[in-house]
């Protein structure tokens, strides 16, 4: 199969599928962050009465926290999350609830707390592990290619496929919390991180397949050396990508509510992660090789000359 005379329409279709997550993300308050990124509570309290969502939001509110949100986590559980509350705050909470909705008692199951101080830390080595991940794997890459021509293209290809599944990640969620209420916290950095991973690791597996053939046959043409590496690994990289998601699937179908988000990231970076390896960093690397990118850039410049005269 031509994968590389398809490498047009490879970057298209991957350019119509970031477009809507940017668009959410410039027009709207873009990711929604939770308690990690922004400071405040949580609360997980479980009810022995039957008790609904409503009643709970209704009662917080009574008790003077307007701004907090309510979830359900299941049968008679819900997940608070409102501003910084001190020990005195949880517990008035707590015995208010317990007194209006739930007179058989309430348990509370979880009590976190985190500052804006700690949370502004949290978002920044968050970023500084991302970025020290990215030179990390460029530099790995060059590294690991330098016996095959330019191999610090291979570098920057596999950085530009691992944006691609990065950006596609963060602006389905930034359309998930715009539609849905759906946070972001430090779980969803880690979750990046992983994506990350797994997105170089298939992406390496068509690149070592691509450095052997282009050692035992340098007379061939660069881009049938790619196709013919794609093709070899293909059913490798699928039947991976498929095991793996069957288990995420089954995991975020039962394994509760607390890391249905992580494992939604992780279905996601899989997809974009696999498709990536295939249409994106081999198609970087042939589309650099055939001068795709200089010819644009001069078009770009003679367009913009042209413009200027008029």
């Amino acid at each position: 199969m031509d994968f590389v005379g398809k490498r047009h329409w490879f970057f298209l279709f991957s350019l119509l599928v970031i477009l809507p997550g940017v668009v959410f993300l410039v027009i709207s308050p873009g990711l929604k962050p939770g308690i990690d990124f922004t400071g405040g509570s949580t609360l997980t309290l479980g009810f022995s009465n039957t008790v609904t969502q409503t009643q709970v939001r209704n009662e917080i509110t009574l008790l003077g926290y307007p701004e907090a949100s309510v979830q359900s986590f299941g049968e008679n559980t819900f997940f608070i999350r409102s501003r910084e509350l001190s020990e005195a705050d949880k517990n008035t909470i707590v015995t208010s609830m317990e007194e209006k909705l739930s007179q058989d008692g309430v348990d509370l199951l979880s009590f976190d707390l985190v500052s804006p101080v700690i949370a502004q830390e949290t978002i920044l080595n968050g970023v500084y592990a991302v970025l020290a991940a990215t030179v990390g794997i460029f530099v790995f890459l060059w590294w690991a290619f330098r016996s095959v021509p330019s191999p610090f293209r291979y570098g920057i290809a596999a950085i530009v496929a691992l944006l691609h599944d990065t950006i596609i990640v963060i602006g389905v969620f930034a359309i998930l919390g715009n539609l849905l209420d759906i946070e972001v916290n430090t779980m969803f950095l880690i979750a990046i991180l992983t994506v990350i991973g797994y997105s170089v690791n298939d992406t390496i597996v068509v690149f070592d397949r691509l450095r052997e053939n282009i050692i035992n046959y340098p007379n061939r043409e660069f881009s049938d050396n790619v196709n013919v590496s794609i093709s070899e690994t293909l059913g490798r990289s699928l039947n991976t990508s498929l095991t793996l998601m069957v288990t995420l699937l089954a995991l975020f179908l039962f394994g509760g509510a607390t890391i249905q988000n992580f494992l939604l990231v992780l279905l996601i970076g899989v997809v974009a992660g696999t498709y990536s390896s295939i249409g994106i960093a081999s198609q970087v690397l042939v589309a650099w090789e055939a001068g795709d990118f200089g010819r644009l850039l001069r078009r770009g410049g003679s367009t913009n000359r042209s413009t200027a005269s008029a």
